[in-house]
């Protein structure tokens, strides 16, 4: 009898222990995200016939693409914040063949026209001097025309001293002896 005392009293006190756990200040519990996160601005941009791909690329992949219904797309998300009671919403999409037909679920598309800021800047470069590519100092070294293209000025760039004469001749022999051969 006293068992069976102490064993119903452990069984009531436990549930009691993890509701003083959950509520003790300075105890961090996790924030558990599961599936494909959805929020309404993705759905904004959903419209009719749309492809699948075009979907893809707003959504992302299905959480559950059935062999049955290959009409059918579902994207399943739920969320736990802080140990809290768990959420979770869901969306299905419908499709004819290649367009998007319809849309079920928690969310639903706004008739709106979606309105997105573009994020991007634009940023003007003063133009700067480029040293000559290994195509033009190849072929500078092998033609008698004077070097016109700009050049950077300065101690730090020697190797953009013009070849010597000798230089060009010998490679201007070469190549005439591989010609003639």
């Amino acid at each position: 009898m006293k068992k069976l005392a102490v064993l119903l009293a452990a069984g009531l006190a436990l549930p009691g222990c993890s509701t003083i756990l959950n509520n003790l200040p300075g105890v961090y519990s996790l924030d558990i995200e599961q599936g494909n996160i959805i929020d309404q601005s993705m759905v904004d941009q959903l419209r009719p016939n749309m492809t699948k791909r075009q979907v893809l690329y707003i959504m992302g992949s299905p959480m559950l693409a059935d062999a049955f219904h290959e009409r059918r797309w579902d994207y399943l998300y739920s969320e736990q914040p802080s140990g809290e009671d768990r959420v979770q919403k869901r969306i299905s999409l419908f499709f004819n063949g290649e367009n998007l037909m319809g849309v079920q679920g928690d969310f639903r598309p706004s008739s709106l026209p979606v309105v997105k800021e573009s994020t991007e800047t634009s940023v003007d470069l003063p133009k700067r001097e480029l040293d000559r590519s290994m195509w033009e100092k190849i072929s500078g070294m092998f033609s008698d025309e004077p070097d016109t293209l700009p050049r950077r000025t300065g101690a730090a760039n020697s190797t953009d001293a013009k070849p010597e004469p000798a230089a060009a001749e010998k490679g201007k022999e070469i190549l005439e002896e591989d010609v003639e051969q």
